[in-house]
């Protein structure tokens, strides 16, 4: 079973939010809809920008752990390597 490390936005250069899961379709689902309160439903944040398969959970936890120490700037730079227009890429993965 793979798992995911993903980043959603509130739009371009908006709010992020770095989480992990071992279901990227239903967590980023459950997210759109308002269902994860807190952080994310409190900044409309909802838009898939990024993410990274692992083939274990510990593998997916510490990439979780190390980007969001990460400055801002790195985090936009990696969005930007593989989606240079912010592209909402949940339709992708459904």
């Amino acid at each position: 079973m793979p798992f995911f490390v993903y980043i959603l936005a509130s739009k371009r250069n908006g709010t992020l939010y770095i989480g992990s899961t071992d279901s990227l379709v239903r967590r980023v689902g459950q997210h759109r809809e308002g269902l994860m309160p807190g952080f994310t439903s409190r900044y409309g944040i909802k838009m898939l920008v990024w993410y990274e398969t692992f083939d274990t959970r510990d593998d997916a936890f510490r990439r979780e752990r190390q980007m969001k120490v990460w400055r801002r700037a790195w985090k936009i730079e990696l969005i930007e390597k593989t989606n240079p227009g912010w592209r909402d890429l949940y339709p992708d993965i459904c």
